[in-house]
């Protein structure tokens, strides 16, 4: 299996070693490990609710087509990390659920009643799951999350605009527009109004960022919630290489013109692999992700998270026994 590496990704060779190391000797977080009988295991996150909070580990689970497709070394505290440098520059548009991150895989966050909905916003046509507005598209349909869309699109340009393009959190997810969000009674128009507003305005932020640093914010999703007194509050993660697609902006164009898929630094490239070796929705066995994709991927989360923060990322210890002792610290 070979995998191109994308050399506009900085990233010290030493570092790759590392994750080869904790990929060979399965060193990754699963989350299984922690041992605490009030965990509720999600996707990627997990979740321990105590009286005045929620903890959540981000594990190195890799999730797609709502199946897990590998565990991915250090993504985890990638993911983590980068939620909480989001969080940090966007507090100012929204409140949000973070109370402190006490370990790279670890936010202690304020308990909130979360909306039904996914607040998806996307600027460039692309995807490949059976929400995204590309798979919608090519297979006909032209009204999608309550838009229009003209005919002669093609896969990965640039949209006319950002487009509001939310989901409902279903056993299966499917596109919904904002009129049909209030009709069903999933969010009162008021509520929906803001948080539509407020994320619009987040990802604007992103975007204007993620350029600066030589990259495309090309789409993501974020999800909203209430908290006890009733304000709604940015939650779960913002922005990461797992909720998001982020290109390289000095290839884009040229990438495309010659029917190229652009460079990415996020979970695409996984989940087009899948597509091309199985039925990920149907087959009931998946076939192993080989081992040089997994930690390219690697490669790249760790490069978005030096790309994005500006800062060299921290290995630490990969060990769920201090995972464990920071939550029960919490839980006294």
């Amino acid at each position: 299996m070979s995998v191109e590496r994308s050399t506009r990704v900085p990233f010290k060779e030493g570092h790759f070693s590392k994750i080869e190391k904790c990929y060979d000797e399965k060193k990754q977080i699963t989350g299984d490990e922690v041992g605490l009988d009030n965990r509720t295991k999600g996707k990627v996150r997990d979740q321990y609710v105590y009286p005045n909070s929620i903890v959540l580990v981000t594990t190195d689970r890799q999730s797609g087509f709502d199946r897990s497709l590998a565990s991915v070394p250090y993504k985890g505290a990638v993911l983590n990390q980068i939620s909480n440098f989001w969080f940090d520059k966007t507090k100012h548009i929204i409140p949000n659920h973070i109370i402190s991150v006490p370990h790279p895989n670890v936010t202690v966050g304020m308990k909130c009643t979360p909306f039904p909905i996914e607040m998806v916003v996307r600027s460039y046509m692309t995807g490949s799951t059976d929400t995204s507005i590309w798979k919608n598209y090519q297979s006909g349909v032209r009204n999608y999350c309550g838009i229009e869309l003209p005919e002669g699109m093609t896969k990965n340009q640039k949209l006319w605009d950002v487009l509001f393009t939310p989901t409902t959190k279903d056993e299966h997810d499917r596109p919904i527009s904002c009129e049909d969000i209030v009709s069903e009674g999933f969010m009162s128009k008021a509520d929906l109004d803001y948080c539509k507003s407020k994320c619009l305005e987040v990802f604007k932020v992103g975007q204007e960022w993620a350029s600066k640093r030589g990259l495309i914010l090309v789409d993501t999703k974020f999800e909203c919630g209430k908290d006890k007194e009733g304000n709604i509050r940015l939650i779960d993660e913002v922005m990461t290489p797992d909720s998001s697609r982020y290109w390289i902006k000095e290839t884009y164009s040229e990438r495309v013109e010659n029917g190229q898929e652009p460079e990415n630094i996020d979970k695409e490239f996984l989940r087009l692999w899948f597509r091309a070796n199985c039925d990920p929705y149907k087959d009931e066995v998946l076939p192993e992700a080989p081992r040089e994709l997994v930690c390219e991927l690697s490669r790249r989360y760790v490069g978005l998270y030096e790309i994005i923060t500006g800062e060299e990322f921290g290995f630490g210890n990969q060990d769920e026994k201090d995972i464990k002792d920071v939550i029960e610290k919490e839980a006294k």
